[in-house]
This record gives structure tokens, C-alpha cells and sequence, in this order.
């Protein structure tokens, strides 16, 4: 069985755990938490990042959650994510680098920073004008996702990809975070509804941070 080292906040750990879900892929979760800098984990991943996979009895491991992503689909048959013609998959991949890249670094990071990292880890107050510039960005991101929505069944295109995945989890943490205002964006909200009824987007639903603690709505699939 693989075991994914991960933490409950960090978005390419849960894109992982949708997408092992989804792929019916046996793992057990190991909680790593960034701020401890285990030299244990560091010997598996020299960036100290989460997501890490192991697979013990087969001598497996893999680092970074694309290079993991691409692994499974190559592996692992059912359910592929990455799927189509070549112009669909290249569709995929876009998406996936706009949301780990983009919406991370407009979005989530900085929420991260303000509401978690500086709670927990440096015992700071959070700057409101990074909170306002965040929310800020997140809201044209979900102007996009209106867009694609609105043109497409699913992100990327006619069915359900690992774009749908890198996008929820990211989403997932800011709504976690309490930066997302989902007046006026009813597509995205009623695409992002559907994802949390998934069985596998449940999990993540009840995961819970120690001090930090989600608006009520998050928990809600009909929110």
C-alpha cells in the first residue's frame, strides 16, 4: 500500500488524494507537518514540500505532485484523468499548471501565509491588505472558472480531468481559509458543489487544522 505524506492544508497533497480516490488507489496518510523539517522527510524529499509517496515493498519514491499525477496515469488504468486527443490532454495539463501555479501563488499561498502560517508557526496578526489583494485575485480567478464553465461540462472539456482536481483542491484551501466570496460566481459554485458530494472529496471535507478553523459553509455540499 503507498503511504502519502502530506499536510490537511497544503492543496497538491489533497489534488493527490483526489486523484488516488478517484483512482481507486490504496494509500494511508502520514501527516508531515512543513514547520518541523523532519530529517527523515527530508531524505525522501530534499524541498522538505509535501506530497510525498512511498510504496515500501516495492521501493518507490516519488516526489512532486505532477511528477506523482503523471506516474498514476501512466500506472494505473482505471479512471485516467489526463485523457483524450493530444489537444485535450495539452488542455489538461494547461489547467492544471494555471491553478498549482497561478491560483496558488495569487490565492493560496498568501492566505496561508496570513491566516495559517502566521497563527500557528510566528505568532503573528495577519496583514488585511494581503487578505484584501488575495481575495481580490481569487475572485477573477473564479471569473475564469465561470467562463469554462459555462463553455464546458467539466474544466477542461467534456468529462472530469485531473484539471477539475488541481482546481478543487486549490480551491478547496482558500474556501478552508475563508477567502472565497462566492457571490456572483453561481457556475463555479454549483461546479465546486458537485465535486464536494464526490466520495472522494468527503475525506477532505473533515479534515480539520489545530487553530485554524473553516467558515461554516465549507463542510456544506449544498453551499
Amino acid at each position: 500500500m503507498w503511504q502519502l505524506y502530506q499536510f490537511p492544508l497544503c492543496p497538491f497533497s489533497r489534488k493527490l488524494r483526489l486523484l488516488m480516490s478517484e483512482k481507486n488507489i490504496a494509500f494511508t496518510l502520514e501527516r508531515e507537518n512543513p514547520w518541523d523539517t523532519r530529517e527523515a522527510f527530508y531524505l525522501m524529499n530534499p524541498t522538505g514540500r509535501t506530497p510525498v509517496v512511498r510504496h515500501s515493498e516495492k521501493g518507490i519514491v516519488l516526489v512532486d505532485s505532477k511528477a506523482i499525477a503523471e506516474y498514476f496515469e501512466e500506472t494505473v488504468d482505471k479512471n485516467p484523468m489526463i485523457n483524450g486527443t493530444a489537444t485535450g490532454r495539452a488542455e489538461i495539463r494547461r489547467l492544471v499548471a494555471l491553478f498549482d501555479e497561478n491560483f496558488y501563488g495569487d490565492v493560496v499561498a498568501p492566505l496561508t501565509m496570513e491566516r495559517m502560517t502566521k497563527r500557528i508557526v510566528l505568532k503573528e496578526a495577519p496583514d488585511s491588505r494581503i487578505l484584501r489583494a488575495a481575495m481580490r485575485l481569487c475572485d477573477e480567478h473564479l471569473d475564469y472558472v465561470d467562463y469554462l464553465i459555462d463553455n464546458r461540462p467539466w474544466l477542461a472539456g467534456p468529462t472530469m480531468s485531473l484539471a477539475d482536481l488541481a482546481a478543487a483542491a486549490q480551491i478547496s484551501v482558500a474556501d478552508y481559509l475563508g477567502g472565497i466570496n462566492w457571490s456572483g460566481h453561481e457556475q463555479a459554485r454549483s461546479w465546486y458543489s458537485v465535486f464536494k458530494s464526490r466520495p472522494s472529496f468527503q475525506p477532505l471535507l473533515s479534515d480539520r487544522m489545530e487553530g485554524v478553523h473553516p467558515p461554516r459553509h465549507y463542510s456544506d455540499v449544498n453551499a
